[in-house]
């Protein structure tokens, strides 16, 4: 009798099965004939009461029932989704006449263009880049590169102190003190760049947080020529094969001799205009000879060893190269500005 009724069951099922129009009715199917409380589960109760043979002859039959029904249901999903993933495509097909969505290209900012490229140009004449950290200790900030404390070249650098020895660093030379400390006396060819921060007005040609990229090389009989020939090849590198430097004599405390290094400049090409206010050369960089006492408060031997360390700013050196009136441009994002260094196929 249990077992008529199974075969009813599954009679019953598959007709509504093929008759069921959408996988919203195959859903209802499902839960009249497989949920926990259908008809058919429930006869799984019944089980309990009848004897060893009669359970598994009628338990294996309930199971037979069950598998029949769900992939009877499984197939006929199979169908549905199938119609309706072709109808979904047919309505979402693309109509190629209608102009595409606006792509828009984003810029790098021109800081990021020019700090690449000094980096790549200095690897390339195979100096290795060196980082150290921007909340520095007075210790290498000032006091291993020759400025010792209450010197009065401090007052050249307005500082943003945080305890009495510690501070935000005003250069990235403390990263060569550092390197030169850990080299312990060996050959060093390094470039340095990063934040460096100074209480400054914020206008169009000052802020008070500003980038560097510092160079340090120190060997065996390096002179002044090697300076003046790293940066020659730099500038040229960097602004155009035409471009020629001129070094000017200047007080650093760290270097000695120092010298403030001018370029030609590009608008007249060195013979004087009003953006060279006459001169035809504008001031690019500071640079000089490692001083003694630098060499020797960090390990080094001057009748042994000498070297040169130069500083490059690079909004100055991006606002030369684009004709950037406003250092301020570069920190703010503004896509009008950005939009200008698109880069065109």
């Amino acid at each position: 009798m249990e077992n008529e009724k199974l075969d009813v069951i599954a009679r019953e099922a598959e007709e509504e099965i093929s008759k069921a129009e959408n996988s919203e009715q195959l859903n209802e199917i499902r839960n009249k004939y497989l949920s926990k409380k259908s008809f058919l589960m429930s006869l799984m109760s019944t089980l309990g009461s009848m004897v060893a043979d009669q359970r598994k002859e009628f338990g294996a039959k309930i199971n037979a029932v069950k598998q029949r029904i769900t992939e009877r249901l499984d197939e006929k999903m199979k169908e549905f989704q199938k119609k309706e993933l072709e109808l979904k495509l047919k309505k979402e097909s693309i109509d190629i006449s209608l102009p595409a969505r606006e792509f828009n290209v984003g810029a790098k900012n021109p800081f990021h263009v020019v700090k690449d490229e000094i980096v790549d140009i200095f690897l390339g004449m195979g100096y290795e880049v060196a980082d150290g950290p921007e909340v520095e200790l007075d210790h290498y900030n000032f006091e291993l590169l020759n400025l010792p404390k209450d010197h009065p070249a401090r007052d050249m650098q307005d500082t943003f102190y945080i305890t009495e020895n510690l501070l935000l660093r005003t250069h990235t030379s403390p990263v060569q003190a550092r390197t030169m400390e850990k080299k312990a006396g060996k050959p060093v060819k390094i470039i340095c760049p990063g934040k460096t921060y100074r209480r400054d007005d914020d206008d169009a040609t000052h802020s008070h947080q500003f980038a560097q990229i510092e160079g340090l090389l120190i060997d065996k009989d390096i002179n002044i020529g090697h300076l003046k020939a790293t940066l020659e090849l730099f500038a040229k590198k960097m602004f155009g094969e035409k471009r020629e430097i001129r070094l000017r004599p200047s007080y650093f405390p760290f270097t000695e001799p120092s010298v403030e290094v001018d370029i030609t400049c590009a608008s007249c090409g060195g013979k004087g205009c009003p953006v060279c206010k006459g001169t035809g050369y504008i001031e690019i960089l500071g640079g000089g000879m490692v001083h003694p006492n630098v060499l020797k408060m960090n390990g080094y031997d001057p009748e042994v060893y000498s070297g040169f360390a130069f500083g490059i700013g690079i909004e100055r050196v991006a606002m030369l190269r684009y004709g950037i009136d406003d250092i301020r441009k570069f920190y703010t994002d503004d896509i009008r500005f950005l939009h200008q260094f698109i880069k065109k196929a």
